[in-house]
């Protein structure tokens, strides 16, 4: 019993050819994802030189600091790409050098290297949603929030563009209407607080409302000062200071919720329950992280993909034929992908369906393709 138990497991063992065409696809997806990278960093760089570099006078190691900040959240929205390029790459190079020929000559069926390298895909999947994509999406917040502020200190420190913000529980509603803001003091200016009251049935009722001169967001209150407040049948009363207690983050009084790509993967469960407690609609955010979730199924089909297209070519022969085909199959999921991202956004139809179905159809046909080639 004791030496059975010890025994490992057969397909959890990967022999020399797996280990080697796992190095080959390594190899492949290095340069397939260096290319890529440099191109986006390219449109990147340029971009920001034509965009925020026109209002403010940055030199070039700050465009640079800027593009490194918003470059990363694109690649891995183009990761499988990357996926499907390296690893048609890795078996049409092994094809070329009739190593494939030579495998399937030796009586090596085509799963035992293709579902390694769709297993590696699977856990580099695991990796950039747990691990890579929340320190994107960090960045790309910090990118977006040194935008702002750059674009901000160009137009001047006070901007006349109205900021509206709503905030709140189960017990109350806020509605916020300011004016202006200072973006140097982070203050509201010309600031109307409208608050109401919910009952038990989820009815609103205004209770009150409050005008103040400005309104500073901090350690999870409002401080307004020089504020007038006047409830319904009661005479107004002027304050020089008060203090309203907010479910908000000190950053928001300027921007109500970061967007769903700057929002970390770990973070999103807890964005989604702030978004709605304060009665806006959260579908992106819940599209964001269905799709994040999907994120390691994509890489994989992506990988069986291109490696079922690969193996056609040892029977047929047309190596051009077959590898056009496998990239128009890839932009065409990407465009289902897209068109799925929009339905699901304008509510159409469910966020998880929205998120599921491109991988989930890009892994049937990229399975429906490997059988008929590996079995007829």
């Amino acid at each position: 019993m004791t030496g059975r138990a010890s025994m490992p497991v057969p397909w959890l063992r990967l022999g020399r050819i797996e280990r080697y065409v796992l190095i080959q696809q390594g190899r492949s997806l290095a340069i397939a994802l260096a290319v890529i990278a440099a191109l986006i960093m390219l449109i990147d760089f340029v971009e920001i030189s034509r965009g925020v570099g026109s209002d403010v006078d940055l030199s070039g190691a700050r465009i640079l600091g800027l593009m490194a900040l918003k470059s990363p959240q694109v690649i891995i929205q183009l990761l499988p790409f990357v996926f499907l390029f390296g690893t048609l790459a890795a078996f049409v190079g092994l094809n070329r050098r009739s190593e494939l020929i030579a495998m399937r000559a030796a009586g090596v069926s085509a799963w035992r290297f293709v579902l390694p390298a769709a297993g590696a895909a699977l856990i580099f999947g695991v990796v950039t949603v747990t691990v890579l994509g929340p320190l994107a999406a960090s960045a790309d917040g910090l990118f977006q929030r040194e935008r702002t502020r750059l674009s901000g200190a160009a137009a001047g420190a006070v901007s006349d563009q109205a900021v509206w913000i709503r905030e709140g529980d189960d017990a109350r509603q806020i509605v916020i209407r300011a004016a202006r803001q200072d973006r140097a003091n982070a203050r509201l200016l010309g600031v109307t607080f409208f608050i109401y009251t919910n009952d038990g049935e989820g009815r609103r009722t205004f209770s009150e409302r409050i005008d103040a001169d400005s309104a500073t967001l901090a350690a999870g209150r409002w401080r307004l000062v020089d504020a007038v407040g006047a409830q319904i049948g009661q005479r107004a009363v002027p304050y020089a200071t008060l203090d309203l207690p907010s479910s908000l983050a000190d950053e928001e009084a300027f921007e109500r919720f970061a967007r769903p790509q700057s929002t970390p993967f770990w973070s999103l469960p807890a964005q989604i329950g702030r978004v709605e407690a304060a009665g806006f609609s959260s579908t992106a955010y819940r599209l964001r992280l269905q799709q994040m979730a999907a994120t390691p199924l994509m890489f994989a089909a992506m990988s069986i993909l291109a490696a079922a297209f690969s193996l056609r070519l040892m029977r047929l022969g047309d190596l051009a034929r077959m590898s056009v085909a496998a990239v128009v199959l890839g932009f065409g999921v990407f465009f289902v992908n897209q068109a799925a991202a929009a339905f699901g956004a304008a509510e159409v139809i469910p966020p998880w369906l929205a998120a599921w179905l491109p991988p989930l159809l890009t892994a049937l046909a990229a399975f429906t393709l490997l059988f008929y080639t590996e079995d007829g």
